[in-house]
């Protein structure tokens, strides 16, 4: 059996001694993850959600209110909502498909610490073809074998039954196609799972783009399970937000207040 060889990361996700320290660091990561969404063009109209779990209220989550572009969220407007949907933490409201699928994400994944969901261009566009991606390049193998499809498009989810069977499809994946609709990732980090959502959106125009073009090569199955243990770990997903995190710090710190 050959020895797999994996990228040498020396950083790690950090520790706290209080939930409050951990609290903050999570609603700070969330912040900063609307203002990359937005600049990445992800934002449209009042659609789109992030979530990251309370480290104290596991059953609770923190999210961007309704109606508020990405580009302007602050640490401050984020709220947080209970297990049923009750703002407990805020003065603004809950967009109600936030709280349906989120909820029962994080219900049926506890190790989720955070899940992303937009309505960006890509992802949409490859959502309609109703098809997992194809491993065509080194980035595109992160999600190779460790995403789904969800292809049972019905309207907007709003109701928790719907949700539960996303959450279902979902399974132990970082990531579900929700067909005629976008993308959704997880991650055991805000970071990780905003990561994913970038990373699986460029893929997506990748692959519409390569396929326009021509007939794409894929690469080999057992070379495409090697890269994904190579490039697609919880600890390269929060590693690759770390330089986008430090951009919007020095951009935008007003993100902070």
């Amino acid at each position: 059996m050959v020895a797999i060889r994996v990228p040498k990361v020396t950083f790690q996700p950090p520790t706290f001694n209080s939930f409050e320290a951990e609290r903050l660091h999570r609603k700070q990561r969330l912040a900063a993850a609307f203002r990359l969404f937005a600049r990445f063009g992800f934002s449209e109209g009042i659609a789109g959600h992030i979530t990251v779990r309370d480290p104290e209220h596991l059953d609770h989550f923190w999210v961007n209110s309704f109606g508020m572009h990405f580009s302007l969220i602050r640490v401050s407007d984020l709220i947080l909502v209970n297990h049923k949907g009750e703002v407990v933490e805020g003065n603004k409201p809950v967009n109600e498909a936030a709280f349906a699928i989120h909820s029962q994400v994080h219900a049926a994944r506890p190790d989720a610490i955070a899940a992303a969901h937009a309505h960006s261009p890509y992802g949409k566009s490859w959502s309609s073809l109703g098809r997992l991606l194809d491993p065509l390049t080194q980035d595109a193998c992160s999600f190779y074998e460790d995403h789904a499809l969800f292809d049972d498009y019905t309207g907007v989810v709003l109701e928790v039954e719907e949700a539960k069977r996303i959450a279902k499809s979902l399974g132990n994946n970082k990531a579900i196609i929700l067909q005629n609709h976008g993308l959704l990732t997880v991650g055991q980090t805000l970071d990780e799972a905003a990561w994913w959502f970038i990373a699986m959106e460029r893929c997506c125009q990748t692959q519409l783009m390569a396929e326009a073009a021509g007939k794409p090569i894929s690469i080999k199955p057992e070379f495409a399970h090697l890269t994904a243990q190579q490039v697609g770990s919880h600890q390269m997903g929060w590693f690759s937000f770390q330089p986008l995190y430090d951009t919007v710090v020095r951009r935008e710190p007003d993100f902070l207040d």
